[in-house]
């Protein structure tokens, strides 16, 4: 939808300097002698060629009258003292008579008798028509009429740059008027984020009735900073909060403020704050305020510290509110531990709002959100969805709708089914169906005994997620695909729950190990992840037993920001060495509580793979069976700890 771009009047005309003509002069000077040249040009060009022209059709006027008297001519056409001669082989020439004289009396005097002039066909043409006007001026007229129209074209894109030029250093916000009902977005419009809500009401009441809170000497907001994670609504709540007031609402991008040339950020930053104030009361929404308040001082903002002096004007504008302007200044990042300390204390952005990822009541309302203008099928369960789709933002949920609408067109069908919605789960999760990817049948059978010692040991383990699909059918890159998920959203992670889990990656790994004596590239993946997480456990968790509760790699992650000196690795020889040993114990330990799972749950393992092999994909209540026909009781919601 269209967008309005805000412009404001420049505040100095462009001067001249002393003794320089002003640049549009000079520009109409240059043209004017290069149209004085294209026209000597033109008519030089147009006579040399005439001249050519002329020189290989022209023969004496004597000529003329001994082909009349051979009876070679058949017509003759004159215009004032040039005859054009036709043949009777088609053929023309031209020659010159005396202009006082007619041809008759001309061609008398060259010895042409009446009978023989009488054989011939005589034309006259009357040189003072339009026609002849025309033909005469046209070589010199069109040229010049062209060369016209080339510079009135040249000078308006000159006018447009000289325009652009001036207003280079306005801001690129775009504004949504509150009488705009199409862009309007209120609260009701934003699925979630309860506490977010809550705590921008009271934007919301102020910028309503800001009285209310002046007479009792409470100080106005300036700045609310949005915080979370992408896809989480931000810009959604910032629009909404401005429908809600019923203000204006200028929105920008905090890279559009920096440019390659000086002092353009900061000039963008004035005329945006100059506008807003103008149209008070209004909302400043900057997305992705990081690209500018980045902590200052770290080296990364270029050579002319271009970004530095644009997020200075921002920080002057901020504090130079006053409280009868009534403008609040929101922004958003998902990544607020980059920011400078200046753009977080109190009087600037003092109304920090923390948006998480939804929760699976929240996810359901998004969903159903997204599903007012699809047409849904009576077999549809949002709850199931919302169960299934843990760690899913917003953005995320709204792509699995879409996805889900484009499964059921492109099966030409008119309804969205729950297969639609479980099928882009998996699509958005891993990637669209590898069908022609075909696997050998000695590799299917390697990657159901590797995803069966997944599934398998996630059904064992206490601390481990339930299963809810098992598939060998190749998604993205990978071969095939476990889905274990939890009965419920979980804010806390507790030890023996990543032990569990680095204990569910090695299955595969141990599966194909314990079948086939042997080892594929298959288990990379899982290898990398279980890795990552068992030295996350010893170094950011304090997770491990010998080291005990200490962050290790708490100066890590910081060497571009902070003071801008890169730290690297902050602990000593000995204690790499220590961490190290606690990674290879945690991953050794969990090896064999698989190990364990697998050996003594072997007829489960290969009637997983079998059936695998057979149908390709098994849903939970598939696999449960073949737990409970080997003994294995399936976990409940109630059993989880």
């Amino acid at each position: 939808m269209p967008k309005k771009d805000i412009k404001t009047e420049e505040k100095k005309p462009v001067q001249t300097p002393p003794g320089k003509k002003p640049e549009g002069i000079n520009i109409w000077i240059q043209l004017g002698a290069a149209l004085v040249v294209f026209v000597i040009l033109s008519v030089g060009y147009s006579s040399v060629k005439q001249y050519f022209t002329d020189q290989n059709n022209v023969v004496p006027f004597s000529q003329i009258a001994q082909d009349i008297i051979a009876g070679k001519i058949s017509s003759v056409t004159v215009a004032g003292d040039s005859i054009t001669a036709t043949y009777t082989d088609k053929s023309e020439k031209k020659s010159r008579k005396e202009s006082e004289d007619s041809l008759t009396n001309t061609l008398a005097r060259y010895g042409v008798t009446p009978a023989e002039f009488a054989t011939v066909k005589i034309d006259v043409e009357d040189q003072s028509g339009v026609r002849f006007w025309f033909l005469t001026l046209a070589p010199l007229i069109i040229p010049i009429i062209l060369l016209f129209g080339l510079m009135w074209y040249l000078s308006r894109q000159l006018r447009g740059g000289g325009m652009q030029a001036l207003s280079f250093g306005r801001s690129l916000a775009r504004l949504i008027s509150p009488e705009d009902q199409v862009q309007r977005v209120l609260f009701s419009d934003v699925a979630g984020a309860k506490e977010a809500k809550e705590e921008l009401t009271e934007i919301v009441d102020f910028l309503k009735n800001p009285d209310k809170f002046l007479k009792i000497g409470a100080r106005i907001p300036k700045g609310v900073l949005l915080m979370g994670a992408p896809g989480t609504g931000k810009t959604m709540l910032a629009r909404a909060v401005a429908g809600e007031a019923g203000v204006p609402f200028f929105s920008i991008s905090g890279s559009e403020f920096v440019e390659m040339f000086v002092g353009v950020g900061a000039s963008r930053v004035r005329d945006l704050f100059t506008t807003a104030k103008t149209a008070s009361p209004a909302i400043i929404f900057i997305d992705e305020i990081d690209a500018v308040g980045r902590i200052r001082g770290a080296g990364t903002g270029g050579g002319n510290d271009e970004r530095e002096q644009t997020l200075n004007q921002i920080l002057v504008e901020m504090d130079g509110f006053e409280p009868s302007e009534k403008v609040i200044v929101m922004a958003a990042t998902n990544r607020p531990d980059v920011l400078d300390p200046a753009l977080l204390r109190p009087g600037r952005f003092d109304r920090r709002v923390t948006i998480d990822l939804p929760d699976r009541k929240d996810r359901e309302d998004i969903l159903i959100s997204h599903a007012r203008q699809k047409p849904m099928g009576p077999d549809t369960s949002f709850p199931v969805i919302a169960e299934r789709t843990p760690g899913f933002s917003g953005a995320d949920l709204a792509n699995l709708m879409n996805e889900a609408a484009i499964l059921a067109a492109r099966e030409n069908r008119t309804e969205i089914t729950q297969y639609d919605l479980i099928r882009s789960i998996e699509k958005v999760m891993l990637g669209p169906e590898r069908r022609s990817h075909i696997l050998s049948k000695k590799e299917k059978e390697i990657t159901a005994y590797h995803e069966a010692g997944h599934a398998l040991v996630s059904s064992i383990l206490p601390y481990a997620d339930p299963v809810h699909k098992v598939s060998i059918i190749s998604r993205g890159r990978a071969a095939g695909y476990t889905l274990h998920l939890p009965f419920e959203d979980r804010k806390l992670q507790s030890r023996k729950a990543f032990l569990d889990d680095i204990a569910v990656s090695l299955g595969g790994y141990l599966a194909e190990k314990m079948i086939y004596g042997d080892i594929t590239t298959g288990a990379s993946n899982d290898l990398q992840v279980l890795t990552a997480l068992a030295r996350d456990m010893v170094t950011r968790y304090g997770m491990s037993e010998k080291l005990g509760p200490i962050a290790l790699d708490a100066a890590q992650g910081r060497t571009m920001f902070g003071s801008g000196i890169e730290q690297g690795d902050s602990q000593s020889e000995h204690v790499s060495a220590s961490i190290d040993a606690e990674v290879r114990f945690i991953i050794e330990g969990a090896q064999a509580r698989a190990t364990e799972v697998l050996t003594t749950h072997r007829k489960a393992l290969d009637a997983i793979a079998l059936k695998l092999v057979e149908v390709e994909t098994l849903e939970r209540e598939e696999f449960e069976k073949i737990l409970v026909l080997n003994g294995i009781e399936p976990k409940k919601r109630e059993d989880v700890i």
